[in-house]
Formats: C-alpha cells, structure tokens, sequence
C-alpha cells in the first residue's frame, strides 16, 4: 500500500466531517478514538479498509450535502461539540439535524456571529487564514473610552507572553468601542482590556471576513453559495503566508 492511501487519523475525521481537526487531536488525547479496535497514537494514519470508531461508534464518509450556518450566539452557550455539556452546548441548542462543527470559538460570556460547518477542510483554511481573516467586535466596557485607552490598544498590549498585533480600533460610544482583530487568542479582547484596567462587560462579534451579523440572537442561517465560494477565496490565497505564524 503506498503512503498516498494513508490519511492522519485527525485529517481523516476532518474530511469526512466528523470534526475539525483540532477536535479530533482532543477525541485522540481522551483515548476515545479507535483504529480496528485500537486505540491509535497521534498522528497513526488510516488506511483504506481501517474501521474508525469513536467512543464505539464508527464513522464514515456522510452522504448528505456540505453544510455553513452562521449563527448568532446567545450570551451562556458553549461552543463546545461535546454534548455531555448540558443544557448549554451550542450543538444541542441549534439542534440541527445532521453533523455540525464551530468553527473556532466565542467566550461563554460573549455573543454574536459563530460559523458552523460539516466541512472539516473549510475550517483548517479558515483557521490558516490570518491576513484575510478579520473578525470585529463591539465591546462594551466599564470605563470611559479614552484617547488613550483607544492608542495603546492599536498599538498592541501584551498578553499571553506576546504583544498582540496592531489592529483597528474606534469609538462607537462613551463606554463602547469597535476592534477589528485578525488574531484569535484566547480571551484576547478581554485580556487586553484588564491590562489596561477596564473590565468588559459586554462583547458583541458582529463580522467574521466579509460576512456581518444580521440574524437575530440565538437564531441561525444557511450561507449563501457565493458567501462561502469568497472564504474559501480569501483563505486560500493566504493559507501559507500565515502556516507558521502560530
């Protein structure tokens, strides 16, 4: 068998659309996965033939076509797959009918607009994309929003043994402002803020690339074709630019 037939076990679920591979690396490291009955190593591949299990229950290619929501988040769900997080998983709050993923991650405490896909591809491109990849927020804080406050954010604050990048940032409101972000560290915006002592007390993400918010909270809608044809555009012609700004 030659090595062209062999697909990593976390590649394997994501193009099946099982989940992304992020996911399947933590399905691997909870010992849930299964290869033939055996629970495989990280990065054991798959060969043509290999019975694929996790926790017991074996998984295939699906029949049913891609599917891309973009979904409005309420305040207190998790996006989180692992639906023993109840009642408040994202997954069983949509309740959609077949297989779906997030794609990345908004704080418990925040809302706004969240992809979900069955396409584990999409969301290694996504997540590769850095450049094209913007995501803004409007971000309601305790404090008065200052000229200063508004400088040292652009300029970049440390957090997470980094400083993050310059991003756009603007004025929207006394206690409010709009930040455009193109990194995705944890908690980043309200890392950011308590560095600078202000505490958020709302976080709204209102666009992902050139997609906006326009469903109403805790609803969801299909992509169009065109929607979805423009980030595997965008993402595409960066992918590698980014691969090891990591």
């Amino acid at each position: 068998m030659s090595g062209s037939e062999l697909t990593r076990i976390n590649k394997y679920l994501s193009e099946v659309g099982y989940c992304s591979r992020r996911a399947a690396d933590a399905l691997l490291e909870q010992g849930r996965i299964t290869i033939n009955g055996v629970v495989p190593e990280l990065g054991t591949k798959v060969a043509p033939g290999d019975e694929v299990c996790v926790d017991g229950k074996a998984v295939s290619a699906p029949q049913e076509e891609r599917v891309y929501l973009a979904f409005n988040k309420p305040i207190g769900i998790v996006c989180t797959t692992d639906t023993r997080v109840e009642p408040d998983n994202i997954i069983d709050y949509i309740g959609y009918p077949s297989r779906i993923f997030p794609i990345g991650r908004l704080d418990k405490p925040s809302e706004g607009l969240i992809f979900l896909t069955n396409d584990g591809d999409i969301v290694n491109k996504i997540l590769r994309a850095r450049n094209n990849h913007e995501k803004e927020y409007v971000v309601t804080v305790d404090q008065p929003v200052t000229d200063e406050f508004l400088r040292r954010m652009r300029a970049g604050i440390p957090i997470l043994d980094t400083v993050t990048r310059e991003c756009e940032v603007e004025r929207v409101g006394s206690h409010k402002f709009r930040i455009v972000l193109t990194q995705g560290l944890n908690r980043q915006i309200r890392r950011m803020c308590e560095f600078l002592n202000y505490r958020v007390y709302k976080l709204k993400r209102i666009r992902i690339m050139h997609i906006s918010l326009d469903v109403p909270v805790g609803k969801w809608r299909h992509l169009t074709s065109d929607e979805v044809a423009e980030i595997h555009r965008l993402s595409s012609s960066s992918a590698k630019t980014f691969d090891t700004d990591k």
